[in-house]
């Protein structure tokens, strides 16, 4: 049995990767339900309260990479606020709308837009905009997925 339940646990992990490239997946959750499958399913006594604190610090870290590189991808490039907020209303709605490819292009189409609709900019420094909401999308990937690697080799570390 103790097979399944670490088929159950990986899974968990796995889907939590998913979720690095379609937001609409909570990664963190994932994560979360790993950790507290395996105390379910096996014990808790090996979690103690400073692996909780450095797993929430490492969940508080997820958000704010997020954030900060999508950020700092759309203001390198010239980008606003409305620029940001039209990347991430495009990282939502892309794979729904252009599977697959639609979590790189959602974003860049999100920005141009909101850049071009809410502060007039031209097409040419909208482009530039929109590219560097990609750059910032995929550096944001790369920093989380870095994160919840450290994430679950630190639970390996403490549960075996």
């Amino acid at each position: 049995m103790d097979i399944v339940y670490w088929i159950v646990i990986s899974v968990l992990f796995i889907v939590a990767f998913v979720g690095l490239v379609y937001p609409i997946i909570p990664s963190v959750l994932f994560l979360l339900a790993g950790f507290l499958l395996y105390g379910v399913f096996f014990s808790f006594e090996s979690f103690h309260w400073l692996f909780w604190v450095i797993q929430g610090l490492f969940i508080v870290l997820l958000f704010v990479a997020d954030y900060i590189a999508n950020m700092i991808g759309i203001k390198k490039y010239g980008g606003s606020k409305a620029g940001i907020g039209g990347s991430t209303i495009g990282i939502i709605l892309g794979p729904f709308v252009i599977p697959v490819l639609g979590i790189l292009i959602g974003p860049f189409i999100g920005a141009i837009a909101a850049e071009l609709i809410f502060n007039k900019r031209n097409f040419s420094d909208s482009l530039k905009i929109g590219f560097g909401s990609v750059i910032g999308f995929i550096s944001s990937v790369l920093t989380k997925a870095i994160i919840q690697v450290i994430m679950i080799a630190y639970f390996f570390i403490v549960v075996l």
